[in-house]
């Protein structure tokens, strides 16, 4: 998974990125062709596991969010990728929905998807 953002985000990885890496991981942690401890040169070039999932974080400028997941498999790999674009305008709808759903909420609920089901 790689995780882009904003050069001033201090966040690695985001929250989105590392609850998709959660998840991601309670499916099937990711499959390593070469050990990390093994590696020449620098372990974290690599990324950093979260949940099972190796997550790497890009901070750059022009970027808002962005978030890539590489599936792959000898001789294919499927790519998914969301860009938020200028601004973090898509993001204020999911945020608008949290907070209007908050005073009926009782204890923690992790991520939106759980909020669109009620």
């Amino acid at each position: 998974m790689i995780d882009y953002a904003s050069a001033t985000k201090p966040d690695v990885p985001s929250g989105t990125a590392r609850e998709l890496a959660e998840r991601l991981g309670e499916v099937r942690a990711s499959e390593l062709g070469f050990p990390i401890e093994d590696l020449h040169g620098p372990q974290e070039a690599r990324g950093a596991g979260v949940g099972g999932t190796r997550v790497h974080s890009v901070r750059l400028p022009s970027f808002v969010v962005s978030t890539e997941v590489v599936f792959a498999a000898p001789d294919e790999r499927l790519t998914i990728r969301h860009d938020a674009g200028s601004s973090p305008e898509p993001y204020v709808a999911g945020t608008l929905l949290a907070a209007r759903k908050a005073p009926s909420m009782t204890g923690l609920t992790r991520g939106l998807d759980t909020l669109l089901t009620e």
